[in-house]
């Protein structure tokens, strides 16, 4: 089993960054597909970014590509979602999550493990 911990989510203005960090417990974190996702007041949890095991590959939503960079550090059991020029619309709590499947994957159902969520709120 891996335990996530998420952190960095915070208040910030329109056009601001944030840079989230999801800390993982075990020895195993790099066996790990690790994704993001968001959930807004209302709405369903959305796909964010994913990046593979060695983190050779990512995979970003529409909604932020060109915007967000999902990265990793396998020795420090981390990975982390640079939020750059944020809009209100990105206000959501934020989830990591690892998947024990092979290959990048958007669908939450294919994520075993959840972090308990960080809230990030942007200011109009």
């Amino acid at each position: 089993q891996v335990q996530l911990v998420e952190s960095g989510g915070g208040l910030v203005q329109a056009g601001g960054s944030l840079r989230l960090s999801c800390a993982a417990s075990g020895r195993t974190f790099s066996r790990y597909t690790m994704g993001w996702f968001r959930q807004a007041p209302g709405k369903e949890r959305r796909f964010v970014a994913a990046i593979t095991s060695s983190g050779t590959y990512t995979e970003a939503a529409d909604s932020v590509k060109g915007r967000f960079t999902i990265t990793r550090d396998n020795a420090k059991n981390t990975v982390y979602l640079q939020m750059n020029s944020l809009k209100p619309e990105d206000t959501a709590v934020y989830y990591c999550a690892a998947s024990t499947r092979f290959g990048l994957t958007r669908y939450a159902d294919n994520y075993d493990y959840w972090g308990q969520g960080t809230q990030v709120t942007v200011s109009s």
